[in-house]
């Protein structure tokens, strides 16, 4: 029987060759938010390294990013990661899935919750009103046009406010961007991300 590779991040970000000539308008600033992060949390997602290739998409995604993600919402920061997890479940996303994964097993404090989630949100036994998001989040992925009042009326009697939804639509959007994303280019994860919170 042959050998299986060990698996683990290529020395390249994605498949493309990332580096232009040409005008890199903002291209300290990126740099300047790159190495705060690193001194956070150690090291540089692959993500925010190759958008830091184009500047100004790189300040557009981050400022996207953080209000979604970390800023004020109804929401907790671990049920925007639940939505990130079962977004990139449902589009197969490697990158996202092992990112998102690591950051719910963290706030969570639970080793299977992330695993579960990327497998079938359904098995982990959740709560019926996580359990009404992540199914919202599932049916906005697969079908956007199915959407109806009903859906968001469920939302609400699980106790979602409208804020509250706009800001998982917001989030249900910026993930299914980020795995076409990510999907297309092949980006791979840090290998950092798998033996968080283990």
């Amino acid at each position: 029987m042959q050998d299986i590779i060990k698996q683990g991040q290529n020395k390249n970000l994605t498949k493309l060759n990332l580096n232009y000539d040409g005008v890199k308008d903002g291209d300290e600033q990126a740099e300047n938010y790159l190495k705060i992060v690193n001194e956070k949390i150690g090291f540089i997602p692959n993500v925010l390294a190759a958008f830091a290739k184009f500047p100004k998409q790189f300040e557009g995604f981050t400022k996207l990013y953080n209000a979604l993600m970390l800023g004020e919402s109804g929401l907790t920061k671990l049920e925007r990661e639940m939505i990130a997890v079962t977004v990139s479940s449902e589009n197969h996303c490697f990158y996202c899935l092992v990112a998102h994964g690591a950051a719910v097993r963290e706030l969570s404090n639970d080793p299977q919750l992330g695993e579960r989630l990327a497998a079938n949100f359904r098995s982990a036994e959740l709560p019926k009103k996580q359990e009404t998001l992540l199914n919202f989040s599932k049916k906005l992925t697969r079908d956007p046009s199915e959407i109806t009042e009903n859906d968001r009326s469920d939302l609400r009697k699980a106790g979602y406010t409208d804020r509250d939804i706009w800001d998982i639509s917001a989030i249900i959007g910026l993930f299914n961007m980020t795995n076409r994303l990510a999907l297309a280019t092949e980006m791979e994860p840090n290998d950092n991300y798998h033996n968080l919170a283990r």
